[in-house]
């Protein structure tokens, strides 16, 4: 097999960075997400729907792949950002 391509069952080594990254949010934070997320996800927001069931797969500790772990994450790091640039700004 060839050294660049995970096995099946193997994550991406980056998803272990994703949870740390969103085990370093505040239950507060982590539930102001999901909140966001439903929000839009009820404007049928495919975003939304995806990072809320995710939230809520963690929250209940439910398993959650690689590829749902690092969405979240960068979704979310995507939100601070623009919440950063949106200060900086004023």
């Amino acid at each position: 097999m060839d050294r660049s391509e995970l096995n099946p069952t193997e994550p991406h080594p980056a998803a272990y960075e994703a949870l740390e990254y969103i085990k370093k949010l505040s239950i507060g934070e982590l539930q102001g997400y999901l909140e966001a997320f439903a929000s839009c996800s009820i404007e049928g927001n495919r975003l939304g729907e995806i990072c809320a069931g995710t939230i809520n797969r963690l929250l209940e500790k439910k398993p959650v792949s690689d590829r749902y772990l690092l969405g979240l994450a960068w979704a979310i790091r995507n939100i601070k950002d623009a919440r950063k640039d949106e200060l900086e700004v004023w």
